[in-house]
């Protein structure tokens, strides 16, 4: 089951968007409070499924640059404490995703040629913590290759996780 931001964002109303996309920056301190909500609902779902027995994939991003400190990451630390949970980090050159955002959204660098500071920044604040079990470069490795991996992991997890960590960080 893939439970992840494009499908939340899908089911977002137009009076909330982005919401959980919301890139980091601060630019819409009233939704903020909404997109705190919108994440507990979204873990509470991949809780669900889990006592469920049925496997989630979580495609999600995760920044405390907001207008005030979230704490979105640890909030869903904390939800799915009871549960196996690899924690990725998806890396790929910013060159690669300008290249896939022009292939995919016709759009990509600013007029004046430059990236955009909202991709700069997601860039930066998506990584800051950087506590993961396992970490990809998309650039290099093949989508199939990133599950193999995350597979391997999942059932070989260790005794220290990444979400664990972020849990005994307060």
């Amino acid at each position: 089951m893939n439970l992840g931001v494009d499908h939340f964002m899908k089911m977002t109303p137009e009076n909330y968007q982005p919401g959980i996309g919301l890139r980091p920056g601060g630019e819409r301190p009233g939704l903020e409070p909404i997109i705190m909500q919108v994440y507990k609902a979204m873990y509470e779902s991949i809780a669900a499924h889990s006592r469920q027995g049925i496997n989630v994939v979580v495609d999600v991003e995760h920044h405390d640059s907001y207008s005030a400190p979230r704490r979105i990451l640890l909030t869903c630390a904390r939800i799915l404490r009871k549960y196996p949970v690899v924690f990725v980090g998806v890396h790929c050159p910013i060159g690669e995703i300008m290249k896939r955002r022009k292939d995919t959204w016709g759009t990509g660098y600013a007029k004046n040629g430059a990236i955009p500071e909202s991709v700069k920044r997601w860039q930066h604040y998506v990584h800051i913590l950087g506590i993961y079990d396992l970490e990809v470069v998309t650039s290099i490795m093949s989508s199939d290759e990133c599950a193999h991996l995350i597979h391997q992991k999942l059932r070989d997890l260790p005794s220290q996780t990444a979400f664990q960590l972020i849990r005994d960080m307060e």
